[in-house]
């Protein structure tokens, strides 16, 4: 794991990942939320939503930000404070999903980090937008 205080970061920096929406990713989150909602998890009722098919926890693909907060951007040991999103387009299953975390602020005095998130499938569509802030590590 890497790790960055707050005099390392610098406006502008950003850290990517990238995963492929699956059955397994999908019924684990279930699992882990308990959000069983038949929209993720029955096909035969998904077909009936306006989504046409199942699609996965909006929350499955915030998780993705806080993977990269706590992992790369600041890195180990960082908190989170807040986190707001926006869920714009439907995540199906065999999607391929990119999350990105971008710093657009610095409180160097308040050891806060301002960031950009946003996640986009596989045809660069905004999936999820939103902004996160946490306390960089020591």
């Amino acid at each position: 794991m890497k790790k960055k205080t707050i005099q390392e970061l610098q406006l502008g920096d950003v850290a990517k990942t990238t995963v492929k929406v699956t059955e397994d990713l999908v019924k684990l989150f279930a699992e882990v939320s308990g959000d069983n909602n038949p929209v993720h998890l029955d096909e035969e009722y998904a077909s009936a939503t306006p989504f046409k098919s199942r699609i996965a926890h909006g929350m499955l693909v915030g998780s993705l930000f806080s993977k990269l907060l706590g992992t790369e951007l600041p890195g180990e040991g960082t908190i989170y404070l807040e986190q707001n999103l926006r869920f714009l387009k439907p995540v199906y299953l065999g999607d391929e999903v990119t999350a990105t975390v971008s710093i657009k602020e610095l409180l160097t005095e308040k050891n806060r980090v301002y960031f950009d998130t946003v996640a986009t499938n596989q045809n660069d569509d905004v999936v999820v937008s939103g902004t996160a802030v946490v306390l960089a590590p020591r």
